[in-house]
């Protein structure tokens, strides 16, 4: 089965894409540099006629039952761009029904790995680092628009003495990394923007692949996404302020508690402490007959040595006196 596909008009080529629908993984890639690219489980059977400079066709060998279904074809030029075409291969054994049904076929499933949420008229970077294994040689960043094929928007690939960028996105630059990490920034995000974007790592084990799935919001439009996070923060702080309301309560109780146990362990005498005394200041003589009393006045002072110790040598002159 030959499916044809030649680019018309002139140009250079850089690569030409063969996916099959509903697989997201290319079943056969061709590049001028690094030659062809197939799978296990179309190895030996798919070959590239290259008749022409332009010519992306392929032929299948051995069919089944199994290769019937949608291809379609993307070959990407320079400087014009990309040119695709699609093919519907049916089964000759059982003709289609002659209708009128001009339905699109099924779209394609899908499998998203991340989601992406802008908001119009923003910036935004979306990066082909998926984790991979093994020595990549070329990545390539398609787009698919809702109900549209595949296209082909990046390609950052190794050639002998360094890299190779090639861009043919429409909206954004396309950026091409050292390590090949692949990247489109757009600018004034709009809703033409938003749709799946798949990232292809070829490298020498296989080809491994991750699909960004991008939704456009108006500007400062409801998001889901930065509501939850406003959620977890309030109640994140609102769980630490009870926290710390909590173990204030605690040691206030706690120490007020100590306080109680501590005035009841004590001698009654000892939870007031007298630290006064009656000292005598000015004795009183009153005579009466032959006999001499003295009567003194007592004031309450604070004790100490200090006031006993003036205190004597006035006792002792008075004494002497009397």
């Amino acid at each position: 089965m030959v499916l044809a596909c030649v680019c018309p008009w002139d140009g250079q080529l850089s690569m030409v894409s063969w996916t099959k629908v509903p697989d997201k993984n290319p079943i056969a890639v061709f590049s001028p540099e690094f030659g062809v690219s197939v799978p296990y489980t179309y190895r030996e059977r798919i070959d590239f006629l290259r008749t022409t400079p332009m010519d992306g066709s392929i032929a299948l060998k051995n069919v089944t039952h199994q290769d019937i279904g949608l291809y379609h074809c993307s070959v990407q030029t320079f400087p014009q761009g990309p040119w695709t075409k699609d093919f519907q291969v049916e089964d000759l054994d059982e003709p289609p029904e002659d209708n009128n049904n001009t339905e699109p076929p099924p779209p394609e499933e899908v499998t998203v790995d991340s989601e992406v949420v802008a908001e119009e008229s923003s910036n935004l970077t979306i990066s082909c680092k998926h984790p991979h294994n093994g020595t990549i040689y070329q990545v390539i960043l398609e787009k698919m628009p809702h109900g549209r094929p595949w296209v082909i928007i990046g390609i950052c690939k190794k050639v002998e003495g360094g890299l190779v960028g090639e861009d043919y996105s429409e909206r954004g630059r396309v950026n091409c990394a050292d390590s090949l990490d692949l990247s489109l920034h757009l600018t004034d995000v709009a809703s033409g923007d938003d749709g799946l974007y798949r990232c292809t790592f070829n490298t020498d084990v296989g080809v491994q692949t991750t699909v960004v799935q991008l939704r456009t919001a108006p500007p400062g439009g409801f998001s889901l996404s930065l509501y939850m996070l406003y959620v977890y923060i309030g109640a994140g702080a609102a769980g630490l302020v009870l926290f710390i309301s909590f173990l204030i309560l605690a040691l206030r109780l706690r120490k007020k508690k100590r306080r109680e146990e501590y005035r009841v362990k004590l001698h009654p005498t000892q939870r007031q402490p007298n630290i006064y005394e009656n000292v005598p200041l000015c004795p009183r003589i009153v005579k009466k007959s032959k006999q001499t009393k003295s009567f003194p006045i007592y004031a309450n002072l604070p004790a100490g040595r200090s006031l006993q110790t003036k205190r004597q040598p006035q006792d002792k002159k008075r004494k002497g006196a009397l």
